[in-house]
């Protein structure tokens, strides 16, 4: 009787298991959810400070609007860089994005 080698699965099994991948994309979230509030609330605290110290009344606003826009920044970074590692996890062995073949 002839042995036949099961076909392989084109995607390889991942090596977390599936409740360890589920708590990190949960700790990713509220890192998103916590970091907009607290880089404007940072941001607002900074300005104001600085209002105290060279006795102006805009910087307050601008510290918010920074702290908002810094953290915006940095959740578009995260978002992209778990993008990226998320492609390269669904691409099929032996497979190249970056280089394609003619």
């Amino acid at each position: 009787m002839a042995f036949n080698r099961p076909i392989p699965d084109s995607e390889p099994r991942p090596k977390t298991s599936s409740a360890l991948a589920t708590l990190v994309q949960a700790e990713k979230m509220v890192q998103i959810a916590i970091l907009l509030p607290c880089s404007a609330f940072i941001g607002w605290l900074i300005g104001a400070w600085l209002d105290k110290i060279l006795h102006q009344s805009w910087i307050t606003l601008a510290g918010i609007l920074f702290g908002g826009f810094s953290g915006i920044y940095y959740v578009i970074r995260l978002v992209l860089t778990a993008g990226r590692k998320a492609g390269r996890s669904s691409q099929p062995a032996g497979t190249d994005s970056t280089n394609p073949k003619p």
